[in-house]
């Protein structure tokens, strides 16, 4: 076997993860929509549904919607364009945060 193919072989991984514009490393874009909380502050207090949550997403300029049900575990990861709603027992709301 020629020792051009040998080399030839060898490189062609590393030559796959050089790059021409510099390092790989960047920052993700920022989320089209950033939830603003206290926008959705006049919630609270109000009886949870399907139509007044459409109405909290609109308010906060959220993308997402997550309803939090009274006594029910939830992620922890943070989300920037994300509205959470939690209500209790009788399906009024108690809080709205982003995230």
């Amino acid at each position: 076997m020629d020792i051009r193919w040998i080399a030839a072989a060898l490189a062609l991984p590393l030559a796959a993860c050089a790059s021409a514009d510099g390092p790989a490393e960047s920052t993700p874009p920022p989320a089209a929509m950033t939830c603003n909380a206290d926008a959705g502050q006049g919630f609270v207090g109000q009886t949870a549904a399907p139509d007044l949550g459409a109405a909290v997403l609109k308010a906060t300029g959220a993308r997402t919607l997550r309803w939090g049900p009274p006594r029910s575990a939830m992620t922890m990861d943070y989300r920037q364009d994300r509205v959470n709603v939690m209500y209790d027992d009788a399906y009024k709301i108690t809080q709205v945060t982003c995230g």
